[in-house]
């Protein structure tokens, strides 16, 4: 392997040694003064080497004399290309000076340019020179001694393609392998989707690991069930997340929650309980790609937060591992064989032949020998189909045949992909081997792949293409041969596309292989790494910004300033891809950078230019800055700058005009930056400019029309067109840059203009934006593919022309704040009926008050009309998304009100969105539709939508039909919201309704829920709510054929509820036998609950998740009340896992919660008197003042240890929120992790479940009532016995509760403590270790004075806040000493002063001096008020 590390990095560096040591600027510049007879030696000897270089993989391949050669040779290239660099800046520096660009700095010019002096630096070079040509010839004096010169005569014999234009021999065609692989794994992904679904009533987590060897296809194989319908029908939560080596708990944790659309914003959480709360009564599916961590406790720790899933959740892991898979899986290992060999020739005959040329057949004969070597291998097979791609001959596929291994599990696949690899062209080699810089499972931007590229000098020139577009071949030629794979496209929150792509952890281990010590990646504890190799040129920092995980300054001082100590390792690309500190100082001091990426702080800074001479590449986007250091100008060589999404950068530098290198400038997201520097037209090799700021004209800003002459491509963003003079001319020019994809256009301000009356922009320019245009009309835009306009307010119509004509490509239109939009068009001469937008596929229309109706639909023609419609009409026949939004005048589907019976249909809209349209009264008027019955032949239905999958109906005043005659069919439709439509009284059919939500409807809407229940799983029916007089008139609401269903099983698994008072009436247990499979119910303003529905409960066995609010007639108990024995107490709800209830004011008592609960959550209940139900023993504690002042002691050591008082053994998390009526003693289940308690007054002490109810060891307190205070005395001496696994403690405005001491339990993380006026001291359980804190809350606390002293308390402290706590005289000395550490705190005055650092006591006297000012003054405003 190492022969083909030294070949690949060293050939491409050859020959960007002789480009640069030919290039003319040196000669132009006279830079290599008294260094000539150095030079042309340097360039005859260069070819010599080149020439020979693509012998030694072949002729030399195992023998070390030539590897260790070749070593050599690698480092005097890298050597020599750091002394042109050198060269090539002086020469750019000259030339700058030539053109006064020192003296418009302002700067000494000595103090930027150390190298100013020609003496010094001819020199300094010659000396350099001279050193390398005394190495190369060595290196070419020993070429004689490996009979290299031998091998050189014999290839030149067989002839070598040249270099540059290796890439234009291959077919660059992307090969989609998806509908082979789901041919191929369909039986697979069946059995594992059986699996799956069958686990739906499993209460328990069920993974599925899928193992088997690298290649096989186990990530496509999961990616198949992942967008299985099915799968996505039965898990409304489905999560993805790439594992890493290291397999850190936290981290991946965090990337599962990351992964979720719905994920939570408990960012200062530890990622663990984030977790926990995101899946907690959730059925989820989670896919953990490619596990390698056989460490089972780690496992554990994130299964026991994963099993706060609903009841059915499942996991499905990918592993080569089949001891992780037992670890993971037990008996539930699924074995992924490998595929017919039927599937692995398909897949290598579309790789090896082009689609458009015959397969030759002696070549396709010989496509079973290489299916053979593929051993069933679908990553072997598209290695080698690839690799023959480029073979043409027989002898070329035997040779191939021959040099490949059989791919078993024993050898594996690396020699199959490894021979891929090794047949690749030097410079892919070489550009394919960088990628090692970047993590596993790293998500690469491929624009900014090329741009690391082009700054590290890997990709050949050309003179007919640029470098960016050889990059671009590049890259395709490499994906073509899946060394890249998931290439997706994205788009961010300011419109700014790009794509992505990402590396199969198998061709990573090859780079990595091939790079070794040449790149170095530290995304986990940087100080492991104590000091870099000599040979490292590329490294990778990365930390988790997210959870407050830094760069520190030991860290980087471990990484790279030990490393200066000693040695100065040449680095050249630095990528630190989350916030720097200041610690990154150091950078300085690499002066070899090629590529720079940095995210800066708010308090960290920019490194001085002039140490970054030789730079190409910087990346500070997303940093916070407000301006760029004028001297930055002075990067002559600089490339690629990005400083997207600064949200603060306000200007560039003045003088960029000298950075005549700059290819790509990105400005995008920057919505403070004022300006563009002036004369930005001498950039001419820029072709990225992604925002352009037009201001007032001035000598130091640009206008527009320095663009005129560069050749921009991609997006242009053009902001505050108002500033541009001579608009119309310059916007014209723009539209005329033939590689130019997009332009934006923004005005600050609707003002009138015609620029764009006659805009007609070329053929290539696909994406079109306006904003704030104040126009009447847009010009001629036929060839648009998207448009978008944006608060234009004063257009009138689309646009205006003699004849009709059409948008033939146009496939998405948004039209947003139009308040002038009144007609589409304006034609002045008829002519025959024309579809306007015939592959329109996605229109948004929001806030155009004026528009009344879509355009005029002409008549259907072609495949439509087969469906069986009778004189249909489409605007739009391929629009497949529609939203309309805020349209105050909108009342028709069509322009023309007469349709003589014709009506409008959307044959292929799967999405349909309309909100806030007061003057819609229906849906249009619906055509015949044939549509096939299940006993044979077809029946007529009506259906202008036959294809609509999801519909959203949203604050429609005059909505009643849904459509012209009802009886409207909607035969595909899953998912309908209906929100605030107060005229609708009835639901339409749609036999495959999955979701179904109604908001304020009304109650006659209930009659129609019978006709979905057969195909519902989640229903959220809020209805109107209307005052009821008896519950008999309440029940007269029930659906029709329910009895009839009653041993049918409803799929439903949630109902949320609002003023459904029907389904708990008197005649309401019938339906609910229905409803076996319901997980998750939610009741919300029921007035006819008054006693907890324990018959209804008992038939909910699926239930998991219960949510009960507003219920105001709410009590608790049962009709029939009953006090059975402990033994013979009856559970309801067994799988029910998460209880909350709201503002039932008059709730008194629970119903017997079941033992699997995990979660309580009770707010704003005040009667509520019991919380587990009437506890046997402790009525008569809590009985007011009828107690004597001995009762509670005795009573609380007096109940009994029966299993009545195990209540809640799986109890986690606890939250009680303004329930003044609890009893004076709270009894918690051990199992409590997460406690809140906020506004309950008459809580007192609080008690641990340890075998039964104990006594707290060091209690005198006396039992006292609810409104009654406890005596100050009883209060100072109380001890209180808290859950052993308490993880977070929120105690708020509790005034009574906490008297005296509070013991912490030992996995205590978080303690907030606030208003309280009775805790005296917080303490560690003696005999145990002390917690750990990672937040910790004290305010007004009147008498807490002690805090623990013991340094592990305080170690893992992150978040800090002290105040108001007056007792508290002065911080523990360990505390002291950890405050510098802290990310964030709040102090009273008082202890700020000790978090002050040594270096800083001598501020003491002045904040006392402040303080004491403050404080005088503040006396003395309070005394003159008084007065």
């Amino acid at each position: 392997m190492a022969e083909l590390v030294a070949t690949m990095a060293i050939r491409p560096l050859v020959s960007m040694l002789q480009d640069k040591a030919s290039s003319y600027l040196l000669d132009q510049y006279n830079v290599m003064e008294g260094m000539e007879k150095q030079h042309r030696i340097l360039k005859r000897r260069l070819p010599i080497i080149f020439d020979i270089i693509t012998d030694i993989e072949r002729a030399t391949a195992h023998r070390e004399g030539p590897k260790a050669w070749l070593e050599d040779l690698k480092t005097v290239a890298y050597e020599a290309n750091e002394v042109f660099d050198e060269f090539k800046y002086e020469a750019l520096r000259r030339e700058a000076k030539k053109n006064e660009h020192c003296r418009k700095l302002g700067f000494d010019a000595v103090k930027l340019f150390p190298t100013e002096n020609h003496v010094v630096f001819r020199h300094r070079m010659g000396r350099k020179l001279c050193r390398i040509l005394e190495d190369i010839n060595v290196l070419i004096a020993e070429m004689h001694d490996f009979g290299l010169r031998q091998t050189f005569l014999v290839s030149n014999q067989l002839g070598q393609t040249p270099v540059s234009k290796e890439w234009r021999q291959t077919d660059y065609v992307i090969i989609d392998t998806q509908e082979i692989a789901r041919r191929s794994r369909h039986e697979d992904k069946i059995n594992i989707v059986d699996i799956l679904l069958g686990q739906a009533s499993n209460a328990d987590l069920s993974v599925v690991p899928i193992v088997g060897m690298g290649g096989l296809g186990k990530t496509t194989l999961a990616q198949l069930i992942y967008n299985e319908p099915e799968i996505q029908k039965h898990f409304p939560l489905q999560l993805w997340v790439c594992v890493s080596d290291t397999f850190d708990v936290n981290s991946v944790a965090k990337s599962i929650v990351e992964a979720s659309p719905m994920k939570n914003d408990d960012t200062d959480k530890p990622p663990l309980d984030r977790l926990q709360k995101l899946v907690s009564g959730q059925r989820y599916l989670l896919v953990l790609g490619n596990v390698r961590n056989r460490e089972f406790h780690k496992w554990e720790r994130l299964k026991v937060c994963l099993q706060h899933g609903g009841r059915g959740s499942a996991g499905l892991t990918t592993t080569r591992d089949k001891q992780v898979a037992e670890i993971i899986g037990t008996d539930r290992i699924y074995n992924l064989n490998v595929l017919n060999d039927n599937f692995i020739k398909e897949i290598i005959v579309s790789r090896a032949f082009s689609l458009q040329n015959e397969k030759p057949p002696e070549l396709h004969e010989m496509v079973g020998e290489i299916v053979n070597r593929c051993h069933g291998n679908p990553l072997a097979a598209t290695a080698l189909g690839s690799l023959l791609h480029t073979k043409t001959s027989v002898k070329e596929w035997k040779d191939v045949s021959s040099r490949s291994s059989i791919c078993i599990e024993e050898t594996g696949i690396l020699p199959i992909l490894m021979l891929s690899y090794n047949e690749l062209p030097s410079h892919l080699k070489e550009c394919f081997a960088f990628c090692a810089l970047f993590p596993k499972n790293y998500q690469i931007d491929v624009k900014k792949l090329i741009h690391l590229w082009i700054a590290n000098g890997l990709i050949p020139e050309h003179k007919e293409d640029s470098l960016e577009t050889i990059g671009k071949h590049i890259f395709n030629e490499l994906a073509s041969r899946s060394f890249f794979l998931d290439i997706e496209e994205s788009i961010d929150i300011y419109g700014y596309y790009s794509t992505t792509c990402k590396i199969h952890d198998l061709m990573h281990a090859i780079a990595m292989s091939v790079m070794k010590k040449l790149s170095v990646v530290a995304t986990d504890e940087p100080s492991q790494i104590q000091c870099l190799p000599d040979t490292t040129r590329h490294l990778f920092l990365s930390r988790d910004e997210a959870e407050g995980r830094f760069f520190s300054r030991e860290e980087t001082k471990g990484i790279l300033n030990e490393s200066l100590q000693k040695r100065s390792p040449v680095i050249r690309t630095l990528i630190c891809d989350s916030f720097s500190g200041s610690s990154l100082k150091h950078l300085s001091n690499y002066k070899s950078l090629r590529v720079l990426k940095l995210h800066i702080g708010r308090e960290s800074f920019l490194p001085k230019p002039k140490y970054l001479r030789y730079l190409r590449y910087l990346d500070l986007s997303n940093s916070y800055i407000k301006a760029l250091p004028e001297d930055i100008s002075i990067l002559y060589n600089l490339q690629m700058l990005d400083l997207s999404n600064c949200f603060h950068l306000g200007r560039l530098p003045r003088q960029m005009k000298y950075m005549t290198s700059l290819r790509h400038l990105y400005t995008h997201g920057c919505p403070k930056l004022e300006s563009m520097p002036p004369e930005l037209g001498n950039l001419t090799k820029l072709q990225t400019l992604t925002c352009f700021v037009a201001a007032v004209t001035s000598p130091d800003c640009s206008d527009v029309a320095e663009l005129l002459y560069l050749n921009l491509c991609g997006q242009l963003e053009v902001c505050q067109v108002e500033n541009v003079i001579d608009a119309e001319a310059k916007v014209l020019n723009l539209g005329n840059k033939k590689d130019l994809r997009e332009l934006t256009l923004r005005w600050n301000s609707v003002c009138d203009s015609k620029v764009l009356d006659n805009f007609k922009p070329h053929g290539g320019l696909q994406v079109l934006k306006i904003y704030s245009y104040g126009g009447k009309c847009m010009g001629m835009l036929q060839n648009m593919v998207e448009i978008h306009l944006f608060r234009c307010e004063r257009l009138q119509c689309l646009f205006r022309c003699d004849t009709s004509f059409t948008f033939p490509k146009l496939k998405v239109l948004m039209l947003e704040d139009l308040f002038g939009f009144e007609r589409w068009w304006e034609i002045d001469e008829r002519q025959e009926e024309q579809r306007i937008f015939p592959v329109l596929e996605k229109l948004f229309i929001s806030n155009c008050g004026k528009l009344v109706a879509l355009p005029e639909a002409p008549l259907l023609q072609g495949p439509c009309d087969e469906g069986g419609y009778t004189l249909a009409r489409s605007a739009f026949p391929a629009l497949k998304v529609l939203k309309m939004k805020n349209l105050e005048s909108f009342q028709r589907w069509d322009a023309v009100k007469e349709t003589q019976g014709e009506h409008v249909v959307f044959p292929w809209l799967e999405e349909l969105s309309i909100e806030e349209c007061p003057e819609l009264t229906a849906l249009p008027e619906a055509p015949l539709l044939q549509e096939p019955c299940s006993g044979g032949g077809y029946r007529s239905v009506r259906s202008a939508f036959p294809a609509l999958k999801v519909l959203k109906m949203k604050d429609l005043e005059s909505f009643q039909r849904w459509d012209g005659v009802g009886g409207t069919l909607l035969p595909q439709l899953e998912k309908l919201s209906v929100q605030k439509c107060p005229k609708m009284i009835y639901l339409p059919q749609a036999p495959k309704l999955i979701v179904l939500e109604v908001e304020d409807g009304k109650q006659e809407i209930f009659h129609f829920l019978d006709r979905y229940l057969s195909s519902l799983t989640n229903l959220i029916l809020k209805l109107e709510n209307i005052e009821t007089t008896s519950e008999a008139e309440c029940t007269s609401i029930v659906p029709v054929d329910i009895k009839e269903r009653r041993n049918q099983e409803s799929p439903l698994t949630v109902m949320k509820l609002r003023c459904c008072n029907s389904l708990f009436g008197v005649d309401a247990l019938e339906p609910w036998d229905y409803f076996v499979h319901l997980e998750e119910l939610e009741i919300n303003s029921c007035d006819v609950l008054i006693y907890w529905p324990e018959k209804v409960f008992d038939r909910l066995v699926s239930l998991r998740r219960l949510v009960i609010k507003n219920c105001k007639n709410l009590i608790g108990y049962t009709q029939a009340p009953l006090e059975p024995l402990a033994s013979e107490r009856s559970q309801h709800l067994r799988c029910l896992e998460f209880l909350r209830l709201q503002f039932c004011a008059s709730l008194v008592e629970m119903f017997n919660v079941p033992t699997s609960l995990k979660s309580i959550s009770i707010w704003d209940c005040p009667k509520l008197e019991y919380i587990f139900r009437k506890q046997q023993g402790m009525s008569e504690l809590v009985q007011g003042s009828s107690c004597s002042e001995e009762i509670m002691p005795a009573a609380v050591s007096e109940l009994p240890s029966s299993p009545m008082n195990q209540f809640c053994p799986c109890l986690e998390d606890l939250t009680l929120i303004r329930c003044e009526s609890l009893p004076a003693v709270l009894n918690l289940p051990a199992s409590l992790k997460t406690l809140g308690i906020d506004g309950c007054s008459s809580i007192q002490v609080l008690s641990c479940q340890l075998g039964g109810l104990q006594k707290p060891e060091v209690t005198t307190s006396i039992s006292r009532s609810p409104i009654m205070p406890e005596p100050a005395a009883a209060a100072a001496t109380r001890e209180h016995l808290l859950p052993p696994h308490l993880e977070s403690l929120v105690i708020w405005d509790c005034a009574g509760m906490l008297g005296g001491t509070l013991c912490l339990p030992a996995p205590l993380k978080r303690l907030d403590i606030i208003g309280n006026s009775g805790l005296t001291s917080l303490e560690c359980l003696s005999g145990e270790r002390p917690p750990s804190l990672e937040a910790l809350y004290l305010e007004r606390c009147g008498t807490l004075a002690f805090l623990p002293n013991e340094p592990q308390v305080y170690r893992s402290l992150l978040f800090l806040e002290i105040r108001g706590c007056p007792a508290i005289k002065k911080l523990p000395r360990c505390l002291q000493q950890q405050l510098g550490s802290i990310n964030y705190k709040r102090l009273d005055a008082c202890y700020e002063v000790m978090a002050l650092k040594p270096k800083t006591w001598k501020l003491m006297p002045r904040l006392v001096r402040e303080r004491r000012k403050a404080a005088r003054q503040a006396r003395e405003c309070q005394q003159s008020a008084m007065q």
